[in-house]
């Protein structure tokens, strides 16, 4: 297989962007660089930054990662499962669900959640994990597919971050994205 067939571009450049807001907010912790990337401007009343005209807000949260654990299984995850989907589903239909599932899950953590200051890639791979998880249960010839193994220690992972041991998640985040994938899984399989 030739190496441009083999290139990933929307996988690694979502990568490219995370790793480096990552670098230039330190790790999340430079409010003056996070405050354009977040949903919301603090002190800005719900999506009246978005109205006016700044709907970029509703994408970026997801290249915001608060420390390098978060970043590095971020971006382990999203390069196993966005490598899947990118090289079996193409990718318009990747892109299409990166932004679709990335805006809800965004919007979902800021309105159930109701703090601006999230951010991460979860919400974007707990989706793709549904999508991987139910597409390949439904048509196992689609060339998507999940061990048990995978999926049971990604619930598992789901369902710690929930209790409130691992500090501040953003739940609400990771279920819209994990409902989303799971639902468009769903659809009549495509061969």
């Amino acid at each position: 297989m030739p190496i441009l067939s083999r290139f990933l571009p929307i996988t690694t450049a979502l990568i490219v962007v995370s790793v480096a807001m990552s670098v230039l907010s330190n790790l999340g912790s430079s409010p003056s660089v996070l405050s354009p990337w977040l949903i919301a401007d603090p002190g800005s009343q719900g999506f009246q930054d978005v109205f006016a005209g700044q709907v970029w807000r509703l994408l970026t949260p997801i290249f915001i990662h608060f420390g390098l654990m978060h970043i590095l299984f971020n971006m382990l995850w999203l390069w196993d499962l966005g490598s899947i989907m990118e090289r079996t589903k193409g990718r318009p239909f990747f892109v299409g669900f990166v932004l679709s599932v990335g805006i809800a899950s965004n919007i979902a953590q800021y309105i159930i959640g109701g703090s601006q200051f999230f951010g991460g890639m979860s919400g974007v791979v707990y989706g793709m994990l549904g999508y991987v998880w139910i597409s390949g249960r439904r048509n196992p010839h689609s060339g998507l597919a999940l061990h048990q193994q995978t999926v049971i220690m990604m619930f598992g992972w789901y369902i710690l971050c929930w209790t409130g041991l691992l500090g501040p998640i953003a739940n609400w985040a990771h279920t819209a994205g994990l409902v989303l994938g799971i639902a468009i899984g769903f659809r009549k399989p495509n061969n």
